[in-house]
């Protein structure tokens, strides 16, 4: 879902024409894909079994004019003239409106939030203050009063979050198997499902076997093969209007829409297949954070846009002139081809099918991820296929897990008419969601009058309910699929989040102080052992009891401390140089530390070496930025937390620097007036470690000292100290508690992966300590 050319758009104030058309170029293979092929089914869909056996030239014309009217008022109005301006620091979906709200509204659902955090540019610079309508600052309120409308977006958000990996399932399926079809013109009626179902699960198959690659290996196939294809429509189309049915523009009057309803029979059930016309519409914005609003807008609306049109117009052409004759694939896609270019047509309908598939697979590895980050999903591990594009990722654990209900999927239903009823389904959910959490936006964040507001809700709600109720008639005809699919993601991230913040509220309220920490020193006889150590917690304040019951059975910790708390705060993307907090904890003396490194729910995070060392020049730089210049001790600011950038990312800042022995003299490229501060030559090891230190400001003897301490203990090693707790309801608990606690929640803790795991730590560096936590 992203290509090199967009990753850098957001920082760009006025783009050229050249980089514009670029990005608009690639978004067509990466944005559109699943959207251009919703022809391969959405005619056949509607009339299959609904109203086919008796199907007019009324009714042809009708399904036209609600697929015209469909595309040009969602995709097109909603889509790409309002949502796309709802942003969030330049990224796109739902997560991103809910993020925005919670913002604004000062709502939060993480508990390790402080108020810090809202210090974050990409954090204030959405917050301009009250809403300057009354009606707006009144929800403001209400929203930061009550507790029970907080939860009921936090799952309208988690709805709509599900339904998307429900269509992560569901598309490449329709999808595939709606391009293989083809092979049924050229086949016996006995035959034909024998081969499609086979040749939809090998493709299938090798789809998913390929994503571990990366869509940067084989994303510049994407735009040309959606290009041909979609020229490849519109000249068809325009054969089919000219050959059969010029007229056929007529049934663009929203007239026949009325006609259609009133006189059709099951024309309320067919509305589920018409939906299916604006799929993949979401992936515009979702995939905002990879392309500017002004590309994708020129990409839909110059190409995309005509030639779905056409393609329709075409199809509704063809069978108004052949809807009569007794052919039992009359209604569909490949029958209004040409018979001599049907091969070609269905190779580059494949071809089209799985780039669609991709972008909705990589696009479900995306908001789980997002999930993730948030707290809402367990840890699962990320690959970042390509090194220069971030939102490029690979998830092993679903991926699988996705091909496996895929096929399911497939085989059980064995054709596209349940498919495309449970595809409709979570298509149109997924739109109501965006819609309600919209009509908040437009009030809370854009300070906009609530009747503009209500208007859009009510003018796009209208629409998109008429279109829910259509698919939820079709329950028992395979919408029940996403529903299924939805019940159990959310259970499982409810079940997550729950937990997750039972355990963090234990935590907070078993927390020890540092100066109880120290008092054992005397009684248990505590010795502080060379190296670094970096205990992981979840705490922002104080110090987590499983390290206190560490020290009292084993009474030894490293000479330097580092209390480690990685946590995501509600915006897509940190700066580098706010993603570092840093503070002592306790007296200076102590050399204990606390260190909060802030990511955004779309941030990568780095491998071991790169967080090393950022990490050791952080605190380096912390320790010699804390002499004041008007002369208050260092001391005076213990407790104190403090905003350290990235030091890999800023020139002018503490580096990290190993040499050889013999490698007096090296330096960073690009680093200039710099001093170096040494351990003295006898505890060299092989390796040395020095700190690259700038001229100015100059650093005090006491900041030398703990610069020097540092630097000895990082020679001496760095070790991971990780707490694994095994949490359980207390006694007393409800029924449901210990349900959740004790099976749902302890069973997901003990078989996903550690919060630290995207560090990519070698095993050999961790130390596990192990606790019970009732909770």
């Amino acid at each position: 879902m992203d290509l090199e050319a967009g990753l850098h758009h957001n920082v760009i104030k006025k783009e050229s024409w050249g980089t514009v058309l670029s990005l608009a170029y690639q978004s067509l293979g990466v944005v559109y894909g699943d959207l251009s092929i919703s022809p391969l089914y959405v005619y056949k869909s509607t009339f299959d079994e609904d109203i086919g056996h008796s199907t007019t030239n009324e009714e042809i014309f009708g399904v036209l004019s609600f697929v015209f009217w469909t595309l040009t008022l969602v995709p097109l109005l909603k889509y790409v003239f309002i949502v796309l301006k709802a942003d969030d620091n330049g990224e796109g979906g739902t997560f991103a409106l809910y993020s925005l709200l919670c913002r604004h509204a000062r709502m939060s659902s993480w508990p390790s939030s402080q108020l810090v955090d809202e210090e974050l540019s990409n954090y204030k610079k959405d917050i301009v203050g009250a809403s300057n309508t009354t009606f707006g600052a009144s929800l403001k309120s209400t929203l930061e009063k009550y507790k029970v409308l907080q939860r009921f977006l936090l799952v309208l958000a988690l709805i709509g979050a599900c339904m998307v990996i429900g269509d992560g399932i569901l598309t490449p399926a329709l999808s595939v198997f709606s391009a293989v079809s083809g092979v049924e013109l050229q086949m016996s009626k006995e035959n034909h499902k024998y081969v499609e179902v086979p040749v939809t699960c090998i493709v299938l198959i090798a789809l998913f076997a390929l994503q571990h690659y990366g869509t940067h290996r084989v994303g510049f196939l994407f735009a040309p093969v959606i290009i041909v294809w979609l020229l490849c429509i519109s000249f068809i189309g325009l054969y089919n209007i000219f050959h059969w049915n010029p007229r056929v523009y007529r049934a663009l009057s929203p007239y026949y829409m009325y006609k259609f309803l009133k006189k059709t029979d099951g024309g309320f059930k067919a509305l589920g297949g018409i939906l299916l016309c604006v799929t993949g519409s979401e992936a515009m914005f979702a995939d905002l954070g990879h392309f500017s609003q002004l590309s994708m807008k020129i990409a839909f609306t110059s190409m995309v846009y005509p030639a779905l049109v056409l393609a329709y117009m075409g199809q509704a052409a063809y069978l108004s002139r052949h809807h009569n004759i007794n052919n039992e694939y009359r209604i569909g896609f490949y029958v209004s081809v040409p018979e001599s270019l049907r091969w070609p047509v269905l190779i580059i309908a494949v071809l089209a099918a799985v780039v669609g598939s991709q972008a909705i697979i990589t696009g479900t590895f995306s908001i789980i991820k997002q999930c993730s980050s948030l707290g809402f999903f367990p840890p699962v591990k990320t690959v970042h296929t390509s090194s220069k594009v971030h939102g490029q990722i690979y998830i092993p654990e679903i991926n699988w897990l996705l091909m496996v209900l895929c096929l399911v999927v497939t085989i059980g239903f064995r054709d596209t008419r349940h498919i495309s009823n449970a595809s409709g389904l979570a298509v149109i959910t997924v739109m109501l969601v965006t819609t309600c959490l919209m009509s908040l936006v437009i009030v809370l964040c854009w300070h906009q009058h609530v009747i503009l507001a209500l208007c859009f809700v009510l003018f796009f709600g209208i629409i998109e309910a008429l279109y829910f109720s259509a698919s939820l008639i079709k329950l028992l005809e395979g919408a029940w699929v996403p529903i299924a699919i939805a019940l159990v993601f959310m259970m499982l991230m409810l079940i997550w989040h729950f937990g997750t913040l039972k355990k963090y509220e234990f935590d907070v309220q078993n927390k020890v102080s540092v100066d109880w920490l120290l008092s054992l020193g005397p009684t248990l006889g505590i010795v502080r052992v060379r190296g670094i150590g970096l205990m992981h917690t979840e705490l922002v304040s104080g110090i987590p009891a499983i390290f206190s019951n560490f020290v009292t059975n084993l009474p030894a910790f490293h000479q330097i401390l580092v209390f480690l708390c990685l946590k995501s705060v509600p915006i897509p993307h940190v700066k580098h140089e706010e993603r570092f907090l840093i503070g002592h904890i306790g007296s200076s003396e102590h050399r204990i530390y606390r260190c909060i490194v802030r990511y955004g729910y779309r941030d990568a995070h780095k491998d071991n070496m790169e967080f090393e060392n950022d990490l050791i020049s952080s605190l380096a730089e912390y320790i010699r930025s804390q002499k004041e210049p008007n002369g208050v001790d260092k001391h005076s600011q213990a407790d104190k937390m403090v905003v350290v950038g990235s030091p890999s990312m800023i020139v002018d800042r503490i580096q990290v620097c190993k040499d050889d022995d013999d490698d007096d003299d090296i330096k960073p490229v690009g680093t200039s007036e710099v001093r170096e501060i040494q351990t003295p030559r006898e505890t060299m090891s092989r390796k040395k470690v020095r700190f690259l230190v700038p001229e100015s400001p100059t650093i005090d003897n006491g900041a030398r000292e703990e610069l020097q301490e540092l630097m000895e203990a990082r020679e001496a090693g760095i070790a991971y100290m990780l707490g694994h707790s095994y949490v359980k309801a207390k006694q007393g608990s409800n029924f449901f508690k210990r349900v959740v606690i004790n099976f749902g929640y302890d069973l997901l803790r003990r078989n996903s992966r550690p919060p630290i795991h995207a560090l990519s730590v070698p095993h050999a560096s961790i130390l596990e300590i192990a606790m019970v936590s009732y909770v």
